[in-house]
């Protein structure tokens, strides 16, 4: 993965109506593990990872890299939302450099249902239309993840074609973040 660019990181933290996306912090290390070790978040990537390796494995400080926001409610990680280059290798690109930047998003179940996903995401895209003008984003969800699917409209993606990888059928969308000329 290429680093996301010249955006100064991590940014202030954003501040939605309920949710605040920030840095990780030492805090979040039990809500990561959760995340990765959970049957329902990880239906769609690749399953659960165990959690004694997770254990093992997750830094004291989990996620602290450009491009990773953890979303806060009232003090406690709810989940993550990720901008991440999409690699070269990969089906699905917008761009014929590649590399894109691309949205990723992972939500306890708890939280599920709530909006918080399409809050997050949106203040997410918000920050990186500000940060790389006129820069398109993508996503790509398998196609029978309904509720990515769902959220993928709603914050405004088009489909660009859908294509099978890792065994399942995917759905690639673009999100163009375009600067209003005056």
């Amino acid at each position: 993965m290429t680093e996301l660019g010249p955006a100064v990181w991590p940014p202030a933290p954003i501040r939605t109506e309920r949710l605040v996306l920030r840095e990780s912090e030492a805090r979040d290390r039990a809500a990561f593990i959760e995340l990765f070790a959970s049957t329902e978040v990880r239906t769609y990537l690749g399953g659960p990872r165990p959690r004694d390796e997770l254990e093992r494995a997750v830094p004291e400080v989990p996620g602290r890299r450009p491009g990773l926001f953890v979303i806060d409610l009232d003090g406690a990680m709810i989940g993550t939302t990720t901008l991440d280059r999409r690699d070269a290798e990969r089906p699905g690109h917008v761009s014929p450099d590649a590399g894109e930047a691309e949205l990723g998003y992972m939500f306890l179940p708890e939280a599920w249902g709530c909006g918080y996903a399409a809050e997050a995401c949106a203040a997410a895209l918000d920050w990186f239309a500000d940060a790389f003008p006129s820069e398109p984003v993508v996503l790509c969800t398998q196609t029978a993840n309904d509720r990515s699917m769902r959220l993928a409209a709603k914050l405004g993606f088009t489909e660009v074609e859908q294509f099978e990888e890792y065994g399942a059928e995917q759905w690639f969308g673009v999100w163009p973040s375009v600067t209003p000329s005056g």
